[in-house]
């Protein structure tokens, strides 16, 4: 019988992994630790308190060089590039030509966006990342093949998440308290570059770290001798990222799906909104241009759906998938993710709505197993971010 099991490519850390008792799931095509053996409860406690070790080294790295990097870059997504500056990262998404969402991303200009030699950094999603390479470089093919798209698979990439991330990072490599959230800076570790953002995807303080896949292991290790620090798996940073009300691609957002339903208008710039100095000018520009609320002059309707925060007025997890229907039993919406949040100790969800349904307050039922659920429309997140922006004045 031949063997039909999919191939699973494994991160650097795979054997560190298996070594501290992962359990192994598939995961965007790599065999990725699910939690560890205190448990998915205990790692989102524990990253909450004190910091948390994340692999995301399937996610995909990748840089746009050139001149005209920053031009290349707002040709594919509504985000204010050129005006970035140094060292500074913000959140995008890339755009299909229906304005739908390819990806969601980070990008961090690490030189000159325009004039002088640029250097974009993107972080994409691990199951997108072939598909974001060949849309980046079929799109840039035509007018910016002054710009140079690579792929950088010799890469790993580590988050370091929760309160006491700092500290424990700071006593590995001084001076990187210094960042603030979402800038990044350069920095060397026995003789290896490391590119690093105060940045993660937890709704707490933390860092993301980008370091050659031949040195991660023997860095990983190190954060983890830290007192501070213990490993955390996939699903912890799940139940993390939906206290915090961030999206999950390919749940809460997907190519049919545009940034206005999906409630990340704030993600586009001034710059880029219709009457800005570089409106539109990115695929799908004239129908995300035509949406309220990023055009109040616009006499077209709203979009007809919108992404919300959802909180079950009973203990029952409502999964993604799950129906939201109205008191008469039609169908208005579905949950995209959801779960027990251990932090806020109620059971939480995201999930889309009618437009006139998507007012905080508004209560609907979810359809669990037969049992309709009530749920109240509540504002994001759910837990406060807690993101270093700099020292208290």
């Amino acid at each position: 019988m031949s063997d039909t099991t999919p191939h699973l490519f494994s991160t650097p850390l795979d054997a560190l992994h298996r070594e501290l008792g992962a359990k192994m799931v598939p995961f965007a095509g790599y065999s990725m630790p699910v939690q560890y053996p205190s448990g998915l409860m205990a790692e989102h406690h524990h990253t909450r308190s004190s910091a948390g070790l994340f692999d995301v080294s399937h996610m995909g790295q990748i840089t746009l060089k050139g001149a005209r990097a920053g031009l290349a870059l707002e040709s594919l997504i509504p985000m204010d590039v050129l005006g970035l500056e140094f060292n500074k990262q913000r959140y995008g998404l890339l755009i299909n030509d229906a304005g739908g969402i390819i990806d969601d991303l980070m990008f961090t200009n690490r030189g000159y966006a325009d004039g002088g030699q640029g250097d974009l950094f993107l972080i994409v999603n691990g199951a997108c990342k072939n598909g974001d390479l060949a849309w980046i470089r079929e799109r840039l093919s035509a007018n910016f093949a002054d710009v140079k798209v690579n792929y950088h698979p010799e890469l790993a990439l580590l988050a370091l998440q929760g309160p006491q991330a700092v500290t424990a990072l700071s006593r590995v490599l001084p001076g990187v308290e210094r960042l603030v959230f979402m800038t990044g800076g350069s920095f060397r570790w026995q003789g290896d570059d490391l590119f690093i953002t105060r940045s993660g995807y937890t709704g707490e303080d933390g860092f993301e770290i980008s370091i050659h896949a031949g040195a991660a292991d023997e860095f990983a290790r190190l954060l983890l001798a830290q007192p501070e620090v213990k490993p955390i798996g996939l699903g912890a940073r799940n139940s993390l990222r939906l206290e915090a009300g961030l999206c999950l691609y390919g749940n809460d957002i997907d190519t049919q799906t545009n940034p206005v339903e999906a409630s990340l208008t704030w993600a586009i710039q001034k710059a880029r909104r219709p009457g800005g100095e570089r409106e539109a000018g990115y695929p799908g520009a004239h129908i995300i241009g035509a949406l309220s609320p990023i055009n109040p002059q616009t006499t077209a309707p709203k979009s007809i759906k919108k992404r919300v925060g959802l909180i079950a007025q009973e203990r029952i997890p409502v999964r993604d998938g799950t129906p939201l229907i109205d008191q008469q039993g039609a169908t208005i919406g579905v949950v995209t993710s959801g779960t027990l949040g251990p932090t806020v100790d109620v059971c939480i969800a995201i999930g889309f709505l009618p437009t006139a349904l998507a007012v905080n307050g508004t209560v609907v039922n979810a359809l669990v197993r037969g049992k309709a659920v009530a749920m109240t429309v509540s504002p994001m997140p759910f837990t406060p971010n807690r993101y270093f922006r700099g020292p208290a004045a």
